[in-house]
């Protein structure tokens, strides 16, 4: 495969990079490195990659058409589109960064794909917030997703809708995932398993919204990475329909955020200082996958509990950061 691959720096990106070249793909890496967080560790990220043969990398913005149209004859067989403007609560801050991100984007990446000739695969990142504030639990693919409490929720909807009508009008087989609360080792500096791990280790009050009263569905970033593999191996078939599938990509467990932090606090071995806060905008009370369809078409099921990623999330901070 030749894989054209957006945020290859991020968190995400890199892992799926990773991956990818290990089993031999070429992989042709697409970012930014904008400084939503810290470039340097996107820098260190990107320095992992950039020995290997197969791998080449651009700075480029997706929104720019002209450069990103540029690679429609490049012989490109895949794209893997995990670029965006990421964060509910940074998009009650900058929320033009998410329309120029998540929404052009999002279509000048789809123009892309019509445009290569014989793509084979379309495959790009939704998001569980999608979900909005859905009581129903858990979360199925199939569940209404029109009331999104938050910006960033509302332009993962829109990429969705755009991608259908995408494969709709030019047949391009097209896959979306809706990612649930990822964490890891390279990790974002914005997702609770880094920043409460930064401030507990230097004796600063870690921030618990919702006074605790919160269950995410956190996914290790291993589990993650396989179900994108697994995703970009089996492209939709285009039987009439649009060729158009989307899934969930979560551990199946909504685990309470206190528990989070007590297994955060027995792997570093050191007790947080709690700062309860209330709700915060645009976020929800609690998100739970439904990945039945994911397993059935995928063949994939999450198999890192939170006791084992939380030591590996820690274990790499400690090396990384001393």
């Amino acid at each position: 495969m030749r894989i054209l691959l957006t945020g290859v720096a991020g968190f995400i990106g890199f892992h799926v990079a990773r991956a990818l070249l290990a089993r031999g793909d070429n992989v042709i890496g697409i970012d930014n490195l904008n400084d939503y967080y810290d470039v340097s560790l996107k820098q260190a990220r990107l320095d992992l990659l950039m020995p290997h043969k197969n791998f080449t990398f651009h700075k480029i913005n997706i929104a720019d058409r002209d450069a990103m149209l540029g690679f429609a004859a490049q012989g490109i067989t895949h794209i893997v589109h995990l670029a965006a403007q990421a964060g509910v609560r940074y998009s009650l801050i900058n929320p033009y960064a998410y329309v120029e991100s998540n929404l052009v984007g999002h279509l000048v990446m789809q123009e892309l794909a019509r445009h290569i000739p014989d793509l084979k695969h379309f495959v790009y990142a939704s998001s569980s917030s999608v979900y909005g504030g859905n009581t129903k639990i858990p979360f199925a693919v199939g569940d209404e997703v029109a009331h999104p409490v938050s910006l960033y929720a509302a332009t993962k909807a829109a990429d969705e809708l755009i991608a259908h009508s995408y494969a709709h009008l030019y047949r391009i087989p097209t896959t979306g995932l809706r990612f649930f609360t990822v964490y890891g080792p390279w990790g974002r500096p914005d997702m609770a398993a880094f920043s409460f791990t930064r401030d507990i280790i230097a004796g600063k009050p870690i921030q618990v919204f919702n006074h605790g009263k919160m269950r995410r569905d956190f996914t290790f970033i291993d589990d993650i990475v396989a179900g994108v593999v697994a995703a970009l191996d089996k492209a939709p078939v285009d039987t009439g329909a649009p060729p158009v599938a989307l899934y969930n990509l979560g551990n199946s467990q909504s685990e309470d955020l206190m528990r989070f932090i007590s297994v955060l606090e027995n792997a570093l071995g050191q007790k947080a200082v709690m700062d309860f806060q209330p709700m915060q905008a645009g976020d929800v009370y609690k998100t739970f996958a439904d990945i039945a369809s994911t397993t059935r078409d995928l063949g994939w099921k999450p198999t890192t509990n939170i006791e084992a990623g939380v030591a590996s999330f820690v274990e790499w901070y400690r090396g990384f950061y001393g």
